[in-house]
């Protein structure tokens, strides 16, 4: 019994060295599992413990519970996390937002549950994109007229090549509905400023 004991306590205390950020990061990890495997009760469990700020959680990538049912396009989990304080506007690796990723894969419905909550409409990722580019350069019409309902600005350019959505819109001549909708929104590009009469 004595054995058993100091084996315990031996647990106990290589535990207890274990830092509180390792700690936080292997909780992050088995509830981001948890919402991967729609382990709904194993995850209300961990967000409901005391002090937990796990909804929040990336991983090595920078993935969130947020982007995952983004992706699988998972409305009650999306509804459900964003009860429990998820960020509408939380980043993952590449700057994506969960918005981005409904956009990209012209996910309306959880387009609208994001931007009811606050999504910001034109966040750009690392590269410059806004949901909106995203949704022109994959062929969304649904989630181009859904973005442009919610002001999205089509002159707004990316990193990358300098281009908006209105510009990648005219590239491809093939989506003359996308088109269309882009040209009915005036142009929002700043306008050019005067210098001073001399």
């Amino acid at each position: 019994m004595t054995r058993k004991r100091g084996i315990v306590a031996a647990c106990v205390l290589a535990l207890a060295a274990v830092p509180a950020g390792a700690q936080f990061a292997s909780g992050g990890f088995t509830f981001l599992q948890a919402v991967q495997q729609r382990d709904g009760a194993k995850a209300t469990e961990m967000l409901n413990s005391p002090g937990s700020s796990l909804v929040n959680f990336r991983n090595d990538e920078g993935t969130g519970a947020l982007h995952i049912v983004t992706q699988r396009r998972d409305t009650q989990w999306l509804r459900f996390l964003m009860s429990k304080g998820a960020d509408v506007n939380l980043a993952n690796g590449a700057g994506d937002t969960p918005l981005h990723l409904a956009s990209r894969s012209g996910w309306v419905e959880g387009m609208d549950v994001l931007l009811d909550a606050g999504a910001r409409v034109d966040r750009p990722n690392r590269l410059g994109e806004t949901a909106l580019i995203m949704a022109v350069q994959q062929k969304q019409v649904a989630a181009v007229r859904r973005l442009l309902e919610a002001g999205a600005n089509p002159d707004k350019a990316d990193n990358a090549s300098g281009r908006s959505a209105r510009d990648y819109a005219k590239l491809d001549t093939r989506s003359t509905e996308m088109i269309r909708l882009i040209e009915q929104t005036k142009s929002k590009k700043p306008a050019a400023v005067a210098g001073p009469k001399l």
